[in-house]
């Protein structure tokens, strides 16, 4: 019986991950840990092979498997991502949530001279982050801009060092702010980039958050699309997958960096979970992502250097 108690709850996680069973707002948030269940479902299944409990040890090696499967590759990259990433136009972007504004504007714009993105997606964007950051040498560096500052949560903006054009109806109204625009990037045709921050799936928000993720645009082979924010998610979220399937890539996913968390930073436990996102066209390659701190703010910054066809 206590060998059959360690076993099934690893089983019963397995089973919901792999079949994006979680439903409600505790599931959702318990299903972000899923690496960590994967790490210690070794522990069951040892017990049940120590005890001889063949049964027991069947399904906990096959909850161990499935685990492993659904969170193994994000460490490991693909081959895909290295040929794909040998030909076509550099594209580097780069995303950051400023927590209500507080993230310290010289490090972000520190971030901007040494990575050189030609953009930056912002979340929880306010007038006074709009004005610290151009203050920081920001305006000089990326002066297009699409920003839907608020003095709360819900603002977000794009930064550009290319010429941008709004897309005012591409996202209804859903969420925090997550405002559209085309870059018009040198030699070759714009590329569509959307700030994404959907509500967290905290008590009744996570049938908005589950509304925002499925409102965000599919790919389409008219135009290179890139979705870069908090999505307050990760790849165990059911919506998460079913969006990516929907012709799409996660960055990080790609080259092996899949499992580095974003948040929470600047606290007194490290990062644990990761819910800030690059997905890109399926059709783009991948050469790097990297993730940094950013002072002031509980999430850390993904940067992601792409190659569009």
């Amino acid at each position: 019986m206590l060998t059959w108690m360690a076993v099934t709850p690893f089983a019963a996680w397995a089973a919901v991950r792999i079949a994006g069973l979680e439903r409600g707002s505790l599931p959702t948030q318990i299903m972000t840990a899923t690496p960590y269940a994967a790490a210690g479902s070794l522990v069951p299944l040892l017990i049940a092979a120590l005890g001889r409990r063949r049964a027991a040890t069947a399904v906990a090696l096959l909850a161990t498997t499935a685990l492993g499967f659904a969170v193994l590759p994000r460490a490991l990259g693909t081959a895909e991502a290295t040929a794909e990433a040998t030909a076509g136009r550099p594209f580097r972007i780069m995303t950051i949530n400023m927590l209500f504004g507080r993230a310290d504007a010289g490090t972000i714009v520190r971030l901007v001279r040494e990575f050189g993105p030609d953009v930056l997606s912002t979340q929880e964007l306010t007038p006074g982050a709009v004005a610290g950051l151009d203050a920081a040498g920001l305006k000089e560096l990326m002066p297009h801009r699409v920003l839907h500052a608020e003095w709360s949560a819900a603002g977000s903006g794009i930064y550009s060092r290319h010429e941008l054009r709004e897309l005012p109806d591409t996202m209804p109204d859903v969420g925090h702010k997550m405002p559209t625009a085309a870059v018009s990037l040198p030699g070759g045709e714009p590329v569509e980039v959307v700030a994404v921050h959907p509500y967290p799936p905290l008590g009744p928000n996570v049938v908005n958050w589950n509304e925002a993720l499925a409102a965000l645009p599919s790919a389409t082979p008219g135009r290179v699309r890139i979705l870069a924010g908090d999505f307050n998610a990760s790849l165990d979220h059911a919506p998460l997958r079913e969006l990516l399937s929907r012709g799409y890539k996660d960055a990080a996913d790609q080259v092996g960096a899949g499992l580095i968390p974003t948040w929470p930073a600047n606290k007194k436990i490290p990062p644990i979970i990761t819910i800030d996102h690059v997905l890109v066209d399926q059709r783009a390659g991948v050469r790097a992502v990297d993730v940094r701190t950013v002072p002031r703010t509980d999430h850390r910054a993904v940067l992601a250097e792409l190659i569009l066809p």
